[in-house]
């Protein structure tokens, strides 16, 4: 007879999984009669109707065979490629609580502008009806194309075409996009130390990629020149996680290496709109716009779960964009895609940005404040861009005991070394401060022992 333990709270699903894993592991044999529902059901202390699911389950999927007025037996299963799976109940995983989180790299949640978001949607309701259920154009629509023209034209003095505007669910599905229209069998040069995302996102959709150090000028142009690349993504305005900013001969530079090898220079602008010292940086997009890819997403703005972010093609390529993607549909919902371009629109989003900005300034002074009160030698490393800045610690000993240091005083950080994709030099002692989704209550409470 049969002896399962069925304790869990799905006693079918227990037994079906169990009788499943003993004709996997050969426990039970091809052509072995089952017990009958009602002597199984005695001797497991459950009902009729729990045995006879879970038989049912077995006979479905073919583990077992009724034969009338004789039972169930065993079918012939070949188990030799039978990996063990077990079915057993999904496993949760409780996650470390920590007081402040300088790794994580959200985003205040509680200034997302939901009144704003809101009244925008019900007002595309009632603007659009039934528009929005129509299909929507490969590269996104042609609302949204123009509000992130004109945005782009008021906020980064870019002056693109609309129509070469493409828009896509989220970084890492443009990079894919990238993939397809430069080749899988091109190289693709990435910085290193990086955004992880970057590099696996490529290697995903099939590209060989190399890794190309960063100097405190950014990428290293001499070293993409020598490799070998066809492509290189790069983040002038603020490298992550160095915080390096590529000066305007450094882009030219890669221009210009783009043009005489044929190549293209892919323009990650993630986090721009937070230059929290003096105006935005000039993009390389205006330096040339023949050879440079502009992305950049909504996610830092206002929410990753939105998965909304955009590309400025050259002309070449959105031509051939369209001759590959022409027939499929925009993986953007065309109500969020009007949702936000009535918010660029209205001015909303500008003023949003501008709450975020003085919000972030408040929280990036009082590390600075909270650093200076620091029992042990710290300097802080920062270019006045984005949401994240780099601390040196000196006097530790190593990037485990500064990590596991702060990890004991409720604090998660990472080092700049935790970035590498492959190995490379890189200062050590160096701590990147990813202040996106920090409070300045959190780091006024800071108490290191």
């Amino acid at each position: 007879m049969l002896n399962y333990n069925l304790d869990e709270k799905n006693k079918y699903y227990s037994l079906y999984a169990a009788i499943r894993g003993d004709i996997l592991a050969g426990k039970l044999k091809s052509g072995e009669r089952l017990p009958s529902k009602r002597a199984l059901a005695e001797n497991l202390s459950v009902s009729v109707i729990t045995v006879q699911n879970a038989y049912d389950q077995l006979l479905a999927e073919g583990y077992i065979r009724a034969k009338e007025r004789s039972g169930y037996y065993v079918e012939e299963v070949n188990a030799d490629y039978y990996g063990g799976c077990k079915l057993t109940p999904r496993q949760t995983h409780t996650k470390e609580e920590f007081a402040v989180d300088f790794a994580k790299g959200s985003t205040l949640t509680e200034m997302f502008p939901f009144s704003v978001w809101s009244r925008l949607m019900r007002k595309v309701l009632s603007d659009c009806g039934e528009h929005l259920l129509e299909r929507v154009p490969c590269d996104g629509d042609a609302e949204l194309k123009r509000a992130v023209a004109e945005y782009l034209y008021r906020a980064r003095s870019i002056d693109v075409e609309p129509r070469h505007i493409v828009i896509g669910a989220g970084a890492e599905y443009l990079y894919g996009i990238v993939v397809q229209l430069l080749g899988r069998d091109k190289l693709y040069a990435v910085e290193n130390p990086g955004y992880g995302k970057i590099y696996s996102s490529y290697i995903i959709n099939g590209a060989r990629v190399t890794c190309v150090g960063v100097t405190e000028s950014g990428i290293d142009c001499a070293a993409v020149e020598k490799s070998g690349a066809h492509a290189v993504h790069f983040s002038p305005s603020h490298q992550f996680p160095t915080g390096a900013v590529t000066p305007v001969c450094e882009r030219l530079r890669l221009i210009k290496w783009a043009a005489e090898s044929d190549g293209y220079v892919i323009e990650d602008d993630y986090d721009s709109e937070f230059r929290l010292v003096g105006k935005p940086l000039q993009c390389a997009y205006n330096l040339c716009s023949d050879r440079v890819i502009y992305m950049n997403t909504f996610s830092k703005t206002l929410a990753p779960s939105m998965r909304m972010g955009y590309m400025v093609l050259p002309p070449v390529l959105y031509e051939k964009y369209l001759s590959i993607f022409g027939r499929s549909a925009c993986a953007v919902p065309v109500f969020e895609q009007k949702t936000l371009a009535a918010m660029l629109d209205g001015g909303f989003f500008e003023r949003h940005i501008s709450r975020l900005k003085n919000r972030y300034r408040a929280v990036r002074q009082a590390i600075y404040d909270k650093v200076k009160t620091l029992p042990f030698p710290a300097e802080i490393i920062d270019t006045g861009s984005g949401l994240h800045l780099l601390i040196r610690f000196p006097s530790a000993k190593s990037d485990k005991e500064l990590k596991e240091r702060a990890r004991a005083n409720g604090i998660n950080v990472m080092c700049l070394s935790d970035y590498l994709l492959t190995s490379a030099p890189v200062s050590d002692k160096c701590a990147v401060i990813n202040y996106s989704g920090v409070t300045e209550r959190q780091i006024e409470n800071i108490v290191i022992k």
